[in-house]
């Protein structure tokens, strides 16, 4: 347990580190523009399963300093992570444009939900945690009755590379190293529905992943 903390606190370092060195040499308005057509993108691309939200309650869960909340304007929405503390020194994190969202720094393990929320993106963020058992009954917790959840991350190609990097960190800043068919497990043993799992971009090692799931009670 305290190795896979050290292992979880390096990943969080590198991952403020790695954001530091991808932003600097961005224009803020060129970056913020690009991402939330990114987002609306998005959220057009999985509007067959679940359309594009309007007077929801929404978590954004794992945010960063660009997330998907950009693109949520007319619902309200709560946005969490570990490190907005540190993202409040990045130009292109900029809260007070996006007054319809509450911001709480904090790990998706340590998230109490204050309130129910009808639709959880945690999206790049599910193989950044550090007790991912317990950051899936946080958020299934946190969402309604038939409420979605909506799950984006890389998913292993392959067995052999993935027991591999599971047994030798070969990407730190990712420490949760599984297949789509496990991370969809984690959803289906705690009664969640699979509506959709598109496959979105493959590369060498790793498939890209949108899951779509929902509460159904």
């Amino acid at each position: 347990m305290q190795e896979a903390k050290l292992k979880w606190k390096l990943a969080q370092t590198l991952e403020y580190k790695w954001w530091q060195n991808y932003l600097k040499n961005k224009d803020v308005s060129t970056y913020l523009d690009w991402k939330l057509n990114y987002w609306k993108d998005f959220l057009v691309d999985i509007s067959s399963i679940i359309e594009t939200p309007s007077n929801k309650t929404i978590l954004d869960a794992g945010c960063g300093p660009a997330g998907i909340f950009m693109a949520l304007d007319g619902n309200k929405v709560t946005a969490i992570d570990p490190l907005l503390d540190k993202y409040a020194t990045l130009e292109h994190y900029q809260q007070e444009k996006y007054p319809y969202t509450t911001f709480i720094q904090s790990s998706i393990e340590a998230y109490k939900e204050q309130e129910k929320f009808d639709i959880i993106y945690c999206l790049n963020a599910i193989n950044h945690v550090n007790e991912i058992e317990l950051c899936y009954d946080n958020l299934i917790a946190a969402l309604k009755p038939n409420g979605y959840l909506i799950i984006s991350t890389d998913a292993h190609r392959h067995q052999f590379l993935k027991k591999i990097f599971q047994l030798i960190p070969g990407d730190v800043l990712h420490p949760i190293q599984f297949d789509i068919d496990e991370y969809n497990h984690f959803l289906t043993k705690r009664g969640l529905t699979i509506l959709s799992t598109q496959l979105k971009n493959t590369t060498t090692i790793f498939n890209y992943y949108i899951t779509v799931a929902k509460k159904i009670i």
